[in-house]
């Protein structure tokens, strides 16, 4: 509407020079007037138009903090009962706030942040048996630091780290005797002490020259 007001007053402006007697000429001012009240009428009541919304790049770069590195603690000591493993990790300068630990039922991961400038790391991959890794905890202490990890199951742990049961029964039936007798021997002789290894070399070749017919004869 406001459009065509605006087109009416530019039309009668026009008849207005061009008119030649005074009655005409004062019909289309007062007609103008008229318009021209109702245009700003018009105006003054028209809806603000709605800003143009200005597009944002979405090409924006985030800066990236670099990987931490962690010196591994490989380190520590560690005691037991029945029902937990308590690690202590010998190092001064913890901030309990700055600790990450992640706990899973068969492997432990504990980050020091910022501890005198270094980030440290004391981790084991796969623990001896399973744990409770929502019953676990950190407590720093001055000098220290202890994680106590629960036990999934009540008893003594033999080792800290997961280890395969080396000294284990063939089930084959097929398989020679014999053979099962020498893998139980190369197993001794590799966790074995010096007086171990040459108990079992001897009664290695004694089997071999046929000095005794049992190669666990000389051992015995």
């Amino acid at each position: 509407m406001a459009d065509d007001l605006l087109l009416d007053l530019e039309e009668l402006r026009h008849l207005q020079s061009i008119a030649k007697r005074p009655r005409v000429v004062s019909l289309i001012s007062s007609e103008i007037c008229s318009l021209q009240k109702q245009a700003n009428d018009a105006a003054s009541v028209a809806p603000t138009p709605a800003p143009v919304p200005v597009p944002v790049s979405t090409n924006v770069k985030v800066a990236t903090e670099p990987a931490l590195k962690y010196t591994t603690l490989g380190s520590f000591s560690w005691d037991q009962d029945t029902d937990k493993v308590k690690i202590y990790v010998f190092l001064e300068g913890v901030d309990q706030e700055k600790i990450q630990t992640e706990f899973n039922p068969m492997s432990v991961d504990v980050k020091f942040h910022d501890v005198q400038g270094k980030n440290y790391r004391c981790a084991i991959p796969k623990l001896n048996k399973e744990i409770v890794p929502e019953k676990c905890k950190v407590l720093v202490k001055p000098t220290k630091v202890i994680i106590t990890l629960v036990k999934a199951s009540k008893g003594n742990w033999l080792d800290l780290h997961f280890k395969e049961d080396k000294i284990k029964p063939s089930l084959d039936k097929e398989r020679d005797p014999m053979a099962g007798i020498m893998d139980l021997m190369k197993n001794m002789y590799e966790d074995g002490d010096d007086e171990m290894k040459k108990t079992i070399a001897k009664a290695w070749t004694d089997a071999r020259s046929g000095k005794a017919a049992d190669p666990m004869q000389s051992y015995r």
